[in-house]
């Protein structure tokens, strides 16, 4: 798998930012990409230093609307920490 398989979303949340502050990352990754591949691609993207690699596997919601049920789809989600003083842009000015 190439890096850019396995990366496929920056996760941005309210909770997501505030780790941001912290050196954390979170990104939506491909289901079987494991922590040494995710730190990996992290790194040759972004060119830093990526400290650590936690990984859950998040199963999706169950919805309706009306009568009609249906369900959210499964993804795995990687939370990245940084080296001291790397970070990652998200947003340009």
């Amino acid at each position: 798998m190439e890096a850019r398989d396995i990366l496929i979303r920056p996760l941005i949340t309210e909770r997501t930012t505030q780790l941001m502050a912290d050196g954390k990352y979170t990104f939506v990754v491909a289901k079987k990409a494991n922590k040494i591949e995710i730190a990996k691609a992290v790194a040759k993207i972004f060119n830093v230093k990526v400290v650590d690699v936690t990984t859950v596997n998040v199963t999706g919601k169950k919805k309706r609307v009306g009568r009609f049920t249906g369900k959210r789809p499964d993804y795995k989600k990687a939370v990245v920490k940084l080296a001291a003083g790397e970070s990652i842009e998200f947003f340009t000015a």
